[in-house]
């Protein structure tokens, strides 16, 4: 099964590149979605974008119940929806995270977790010919104030060839 655990930076990502999360059907079957971290979504508003795309989504997006136990080292080294994530993860066995923070990535890796992020999903999506340009999408998740370092970009721009 195609499954990932996802934190809300790439949430907020991928519906300011896109404006919404139906097309995920695409390349996952499921994506989990702790309560934590749809917590931290919601507090934008239920009329957020991204609150929207959660909801809209729910074909493939599950959102979990709240966790009973975040290991003591993840919550002292993440904010919760980092930790919710990895702990997640290693709950129930999936191996695909998605995190674009440097701390979470690294501590994720550390635990045998494969890690991809707002651009890698995106980069996925175009290589399946979910997407157009990615350039577009780029651009649009820039307008959004998402910052994204050149060096990636020119990365996942290579990764697609445009």
């Amino acid at each position: 099964m195609r499954e990932m655990v996802i934190n809300t930076g790439p949430v907020i990502a991928l519906v300011a590149a896109t404006g919404t999360l139906d097309w995920l059907t695409e390349i996952y079957d499921v994506i989990w979605v702790p309560y934590e971290v749809d917590t931290e979504i919601r507090a934008g508003g239920g009329a957020a974008p991204e609150s929207v795309a959660l909801r809209d989504a729910s074909n493939v997006i599950h959102i979990l119940p709240p966790l009973t136990l975040i290991s003591r080292v993840l919550a002292n080294e993440l904010d919760l929806g980092e930790a919710s994530v990895i702990q997640t993860a290693l709950q129930k066995n999936i191996s695909t995270v998605a995190i674009d923070e440097k701390a979470g990535r690294r501590v994720a890796r550390l635990h045998g977790l494969s890690v991809t992020g707002s651009l890698g999903i995106l980069v996925k999506a175009r290589h399946a010919n979910v997407l157009g340009s990615l350039s577009e999408c780029i651009q649009r998740m820039k307008k959004q104030n998402i910052w994204i370092s050149e060096k990636l970009v020119s990365q996942a721009m290579a990764a697609v060839g445009e």
